[in-house]
């Protein structure tokens, strides 16, 4: 009895301290991309609430990846591990061309119509007030807490389904490469913050903070550009996305369990070993060697 005890005591502590996978160190690309007057106005499955969904993602993201870029940089001296430097080197250039080229993309979105720029003002303005009301620390949980939500999009949504076969090959292209990083960065933030002594009540709070915040700013977003588009009462549409999300496939239904393990003492983002996935999108849509 003696010696199951003592084995399933061993046993936990090599739970405790195993090792997560090695982190990919980021790869900062510069992509080629092509924003012709020919896309359509749907470009994603001529739906409009497919489209205005990634539309609205969009407008948050020049000033969403700024301030994770601020909220890692400001412990990046305190930094000692080389391979946990290199990767906060890549994460930082990852998400600065994000913000740039997803500001060329809200431009383009906006000449045609779809409006953009006030939504991003306002994800601007509170991303200003978390900076003046949150620590560094908080700050940092925040970054980690939306890596996870945008992680999954990127590995369980958009590289997992057959979202990007269903654009416009242009459009699935910017999504594609965007995919692709956020999985290759998406521990680094959190391992910053592991590295730095981050408390996990932190962390968790955040969580819980960013799962209310992140889909009630979307969906508001989301409605209000329906409605500008005219499509609001389109029933179909909504019908159609809301079954593609929460039916068949369930694509947000389906990365629940995901999401969830967060919440689990021993979690890491690299349990979740996505690389599979990101290697065969790297060579479809971005032409990079599997």
């Amino acid at each position: 009895m003696t010696s199951v005890v003592n084995l399933k005591a061993i046993r936990s502590q090599k739970r405790k301290l195993a090792k997560p996978p090695l982190s990919v160190i980021p790869q900062v690309r510069r992509p080629n991309i092509d924003l012709a007057g020919d896309v359509p106005k749907y470009w994603w499955d001529n739906d409009p609430v497919k489209t205005l969904l990634l539309a609205a993602l969009s407008s948050g993201f020049p000033p969403g990846e700024t301030f994770f870029i601020d909220s890692v940089r400001h412990y990046q001296d305190r930094i000692t591990d080389p391979e946990l430097k290199k990767a906060v080197r890549g994460f930082i250039g990852q998400e600065a061309h994000h913000s740039r080229e997803h500001k060329l993309l809200n431009g383009f979105l906006e000449e045609r119509g779809v409006g953009l720029g006030r939504l991003e003002a306002e994800i601007q303005a509170f991303m200003d007030w978390m900076r003046k009301n949150f620590s560094p620390e908080r700050q940092l949980a925040h970054t980690v807490a939306v890596e996870h939500f945008t992680a999954l999009m990127a590995e369980e949504f958009l590289l997992k389904y057959d979202a990007l076969e269903e654009m416009d090959p242009r459009m699935a292209k910017i999504w594609a490469w965007h995919a692709i990083e956020e999985s290759e960065h998406k521990a680094v933030a959190f391992d910053v913050f592991k590295a730095v002594g981050g408390r996990e009540s932190v962390r968790l709070q955040e969580m819980l903070i960013v799962s209310v915040i992140f889909p009630v700013f979307t969906s508001i977003h989301l409605v209000q550009l329906m409605k500008e588009d005219g499509q609001l009462g389109n029933l179909k549409s909504w019908a159609g996305a809301l079954n593609y999300m929460w039916g068949k496939p369930g694509v947000f239904r389906k990365l629940l369990p995901s999401y969830l393990k967060f919440y689990s003492p021993g979690f890491h983002p690299w349990n979740h070993d996505a690389r599979t996935l990101v290697e065969k999108a790297k060579a479809k849509w971005l032409g990079e060697p599997s």
